[in-house]
């Protein structure tokens, strides 16, 4: 059976979240290990993530996420269902209010080596009780999360979050910077183990990174991975903006963290020139790429990738610090007729900022 038959959400009509979670369709696709109910990877995420959140439920984490799992951020590392469990309850203690409704699921794998979802997600919540970044201000945020997560047997069994952490910094009208130095000057004072984690992907990165971007493909289409990765060197890391007009419709939109919105081509290479002008001698990895199709028309792609640069020029991040920084990144695209026409693009500038601090204290 080919993804082109399996049945996604994106690809049926959906009316509202009660859709969602009753879904009618039988099994789809080949799911060793996993739940009868379950009709698709999609339907597995979607599904247990609502019981999770929507239902205030964080002991759910206990049946599927596997005792040891990992979870990768920009502002550190998490370990084991029960710290997951953990920092669902506290994050729900802040935001109690919080819904989570699924833009996308895009997915890749198989049920022998895993199933890779890749969870794009619109999130409110209001901010009544204490939380990470401060006591309650009661207002209201909205803002975008991407969950990567691999699957295997009923467990995700390994996860990368990318959450746009300034969007709900900024949305509590709270000052970043401030937030950022608070837990920079933390991070110095008790060991900076957050420094080792970026160095070992900063060295990760320099070591993986490629310039073999071969050609562009006439139908990204039909060949999502070969145009990743031609995008991602020739625009990102070479910062080539000619080829603007291969890559993106000239309506396209795209949603980048703090809820910024580009509409263009122009807006969305001025966006590229800024960060590789802050960020020099730019290297990327594309770490994990996913595709399904979208409505018989195009082709939806999730890439989580990770970038390593130099902080070499003043900018939106304050002075420069001329030390190496790490992202990572998650980018969901809708490819239709052979060019994007939406992106949305996802990392912690907080946690960006917090490195950027962190090094200047030093």
């Amino acid at each position: 059976m080919t993804k082109e038959n399996l049945i996604a959400h994106t690809d049926v009509a959906i009316t509202d979240m009660a859709d969602m979670m009753a879904p009618t369709a039988t099994r789809s696709m080949p799911m060793k290990g996993f739940d009868d109910e379950f009709i698709d990877i999609a339907d597995y995420i979607v599904r247990i993530t609502s019981w999770i959140w929507d239902n205030k439920d964080p002991e759910v984490c206990t049946k599927y996420y596997s005792d040891d799992c990992p979870i990768h951020t920009m502002a550190g590392e998490i370990h084991g269902v029960e710290n997951v469990i953990n920092g669902t309850r506290n994050t729900l203690t802040g935001f109690p209010d919080r819904t989570l409704d699924a833009i996308n699921v895009v997915w890749a794998g198989d049920e022998n080596e895993g199933y890779h979802s890749s969870h794009l997600i619109t999130s409110e919540m209001t901010n009544l009780g204490p939380s990470e970044f401060g006591p309650p201000t009661g207002k209201k945020v909205r803002f975008h999360t991407v969950a990567d997560c691999l699957c295997f047997e009923n467990k995700i069994i390994e996860e990368w979050l990318m959450r746009d952490n300034l969007a709900i910094v900024n949305g509590l009208g709270l000052d970043a910077e401030a937030i950022a130095t608070e837990q920079a000057q933390k991070d110095l004072d008790t060991g900076d183990q957050l420094s080792a984690v970026h160095q070992s992907e900063i060295d990760r990165i320099l070591a993986e990174a490629s310039s073999a971007k071969g050609s562009l493909p006439d139908s990204p289409e039909n060949n999502p991975e070969d145009f990743v990765h031609h995008v991602m060197t020739s625009l990102w890391q070479e910062g080539n903006l000619d080829l603007l007009p291969d890559i993106y419709d000239f309506r396209a939109e795209t949603s980048l963290p703090d809820n910024k919105r580009l509409y263009g081509r122009h807006e969305m290479g001025s966006y590229i020139s800024e960060l590789r002008d802050t960020f020099t001698d730019g290297h990327i990895t594309v770490d994990h790429i996913g595709h399904i199709p979208y409505m018989g028309i195009g082709r939806d792609i999730a890439v989580r990738w990770s970038f390593t640069g130099i902080h070499s020029k003043d900018g939106p991040y304050g002075p420069a610090t001329n030390m190496p920084v790490r992202i990572l990144a998650s980018t969901h695209w809708r490819i239709i007729k052979g060019r994007i026409h939406r992106e949305w693009t996802i990392f912690d500038e907080v946690a960006l900022m917090r490195q950027i601090i962190t090094n200047r204290l030093r």
